[in-house]
């Protein structure tokens, strides 16, 4: 297992970039700013194992998602923040450095983020 974390909470914004026209989330360690805190989903803090790669399948509570593309910064910010964006469109490349690109049969919706709910790549 690459990543393995634990979803601890949500700012009241987080959830608003599910919509249709973004698709994505932001996810940040529990210690993140308090200026981003309002945006992302929190999870307790982890280490990456290996950095994530295309190929690679992100878990998030019960879906399974199949990973794209992966942009440079986000092994970085992964690893030493636990941050990325996780952009549901799928795509070769990613759309900005720090975006993980994921694809799968269904839809990631605001009701699938629960606290406690696992993040995992493997």
């Amino acid at each position: 297992m690459k990543y393995h974390a634990e979803v601890t909470g949500w700012g009241e914004d987080a959830l608003e970039f599910l919509s249709e026209d973004m698709n994505f989330i932001v996810i940040f360690n529990e210690n993140a700013p308090a200026e981003l805190r309002e945006i992302s989903i929190l999870h307790t803090i982890t280490q990456l194992g290996e950095d994530p790669a295309p190929g690679d399948t992100l878990i998030l509570g019960d879906k399974v998602f199949d990973i794209t593309a992966v942009g440079e910064e986000a092994k970085h910010t992964l690893r030493t923040l636990g941050h990325c964006t996780f952009n549901f469109n799928g795509g070769s490349e990613a759309e900005r450095p720090g975006m993980i690109m994921v694809k799968g049969d269904e839809p990631f919706t605001p009701e699938d983020v629960k606290e406690g709910m696992l993040i995992e790549i493997v």
